[in-house]
């Protein structure tokens, strides 16, 4: 890869491990009933990166409803949570936190028109003892700020990298999350 930054990565599958990882987002869909990312993905790839030694960060994935359906919906064969339904998310949530994931990842699917309501985040936030990643249609500086103050530690923008912003974007983009 073209940077000294490290890579980390998080594959739909254990077919997108790359040996250019230098960690991966070890995602298991906990919002999902669907027991092949739930698990199996994880037991094909395990030998693969164990051979690779890349760093795995064990992280519970929650797929939140968008209002349209997502790619990870189509995938995975599995509904999304609605986003009212702040109890459930939290559930889901603390369940992944038992089970001794070290992130809490919050989607509403690539190229969403929608993201995570930070009311979502600003409720959940007091109730775990782990970080929060929001992805999936944060498309303004305005509203990713705006999950970083109702309390989401990472931002995921791959659609905006997708489109390659000029510098000047994507420095105001970063300035807006990392203004706290």
């Amino acid at each position: 890869h073209n940077t000294i930054l490290p890579l980390v990565i998080f594959p739909g599958s254990s077919n997108q491990i790359s040996v250019h990882a230098d960690a991966i987002l070890y995602l298991s869909l906990i919002s999902g009933r669907n027991p092949q990312y739930l698990i199996s993905e994880h037991v094909k790839s395990a030998p693969l990166i164990y051979d690779l030694s890349i760093e795995t960060i064990p992280t519970a994935y929650i797929l939140l409803e968008s209002g349209v359906r997502s790619s990870v919906e189509v995938v995975s064969d599995t509904q999304p949570i609605p986003m009212e339904k702040h109890d459930i998310i939290l559930a889901h949530a603390l369940a992944g936190q038992f089970l001794g994931k070290s992130l809490i990842f919050l989607e509403t699917g690539s190229g969403a028109e929608v993201h995570a309501a930070s009311e979502i985040i600003s409720y959940m936030k007091p109730h775990l003892s782990i970080p929060i990643i929001v992805g999936g249609g944060i498309n303004t500086v305005k509203s990713a700020n705006a999950l970083v103050n109702a309390g989401a530690d990472y931002i995921v923008t791959g659609t905006q990298i997708e489109n390659l912003p000029t510098r000047a974007q994507l420095i105001k983009f970063t300035q807006a999350v990392h203004r706290n």
